[in-house]
């Protein structure tokens, strides 16, 4: 009995000090690709009348991650913040931080992500609502293998190879979304994918490699409009721009192997890289 109400306390307990303070799981996105970046927002909502610290200890944030089976998903490393800060009663921080480095997230399924918030001055923990997103498969739409070019060293040993992966997936069920992928020669191990964007669902996109072995892609992302990207071979995203279909716009390869549009007209938008603000000189993509 002393122990029936010994454990009825301890939860009163732990409800106070959780509607005291909450924590809150925030994705932009619900689906993503296996390799994708997964970024993911905590929100601490401080109500506890006392000013709370936090971040002496790097560990004061942590996650958990379950599949939909309820199988807890293995864990490659914990994430570490640094930087302490404190937060007063009645406001809120938010933290952010890409998931996908620290947990096993190859394969498709439904998964959840748990935040759990140490407060060292109550030595208690408060954990978060689960989180559920979905892990897709995308279906290949083109690839191609390329060299990397060297940049130290002797040049006249063989390059490394690795290949551009261009996917689309059924976004929310509705809409056809397009992805970037870079992986090794044999695609089995993918080094990394970034969303493209939305995709029109009759469109196919047009890819190419220039002598730089950059990748330019130029797809049909709206009725009168197409999106005009270049990834260099790290896989970085250097170039972004929009062109609009008075004539259907296209790429070209000159002689030389460099590779620009034609046709369209150049609509600058907010979302443009490098941005409109910058000197046409920054246009071009960058050298690996």
């Amino acid at each position: 009995m002393k122990n029936f109400i010994w454990l009825c306390a301890l939860l009163v307990s732990m409800g106070r000090l959780s509607a005291q303070v909450t924590v809150e799981v925030l994705l932009d996105e619900d689906e993503f690709l296996p390799g994708e970046s997964l970024p993911t927002a905590v929100r601490v909502t401080n109500r506890s009348g006392q000013t709370l610290h936090f971040g002496s200890d790097v560990t004061w944030l942590a996650f958990s991650v379950e599949s939909g089976d309820g199988s807890i998903v293995e864990k490659k490393g914990d994430v570490l913040f640094q930087g302490a800060f404190d937060l007063e009663s009645s406001k809120r921080a938010t933290v952010r931080v890409d998931i996908a480095p620290y947990f096993s997230l190859s394969r498709q399924g439904r998964y959840s992500i748990t935040a759990i918030v140490k407060i060292k001055e109550w030595g208690r923990e408060i954990a978060s609502r689960p989180k559920w997103f979905d892990v897709i498969e995308g279906a290949k739409l083109w690839e191609a293998d390329f060299g990397v070019p060297k940049t130290t060293g002797a040049s006249n040993g063989p390059p490394e190879v690795r290949k551009y992966v261009l996917e689309q997936a059924n976004y929310l069920h509705s809409q056809l979304k397009l992805y970037f992928e870079l992986t090794d020669v044999s695609g089995s191990r993918v080094l990394k994918v970034t969303p493209i964007g939305m995709m029109l669902s009759f469109g196919q996109p047009e890819p190419a490699v220039d002598r730089l072995s950059n990748l330019h892609v130029l797809y049909q992302n709206g009725p009168h409009s197409f999106s005009y990207t270049i990834f260099n071979p790290k896989g970085d995203l250097t170039v972004r721009q929009t062109y609009d279909f008075t004539t259907r716009p296209r790429l070209h390869a000159n002689a030389d192997g460099n590779i620009t549009i034609v046709g369209g007209t150049r609509r600058l938008t907010s979302s443009d890289l490098p941005s409109p603000t910058a000197s046409t000189n920054d246009i071009a993509p960058a050298k690996p």
